[in-house]
């Protein structure tokens, strides 16, 4: 059974940088034909997709969010990243990452349990 799991920091402050890790278990990040997505619900909102890693490692991101997410990825230690620059309060958020099979790219089998950034001073 795949089992995702996010970490990062839960305060960050206002224009510094936000970096968040994926790490994965029972399964590989390089297993074809998948897609490691990191997805985010800022308070009261609906889910927001900010972008995603193949098993290949081309990596996409929302264009609502600029060039601000890039997405890498670790294979050696079976983990994804985000890192989110100059965040602002609107950035708060609980991020998850998710997996994605590239047969259904709206359909995630498989998520983390999530975890809560804030972003304040």
């Amino acid at each position: 059974q795949v089992q995702l799991q996010e970490s990062g920091p839960g305060l960050v402050k206002p224009s510094q940088t936000l970096s968040l890790t994926c790490t994965v278990s029972g399964g590989s990040i390089t297993t074809d034909y998948y897609y490691w997505s990191w997805v985010r619900q800022p308070p009261g909102k609906g889910l927001e997709w900010m972008g995603a890693i193949t098993w290949n490692g081309t990596a996409y991101f929302s264009p609502s969010l600029k060039s601000r997410t890039p997405i890498s990825r670790d294979t050696s230690k079976n983990q994804f990243t985000l890192q989110l620059h100059a965040v602002t309060p609107e950035d708060t958020a609980v991020y998850y990452c998710a997996r994605v099979d590239s047969a259904d790219l709206g359909a995630y089998d498989y998520w983390g349990q999530g975890t809560q950034v804030t972003v304040s001073s």
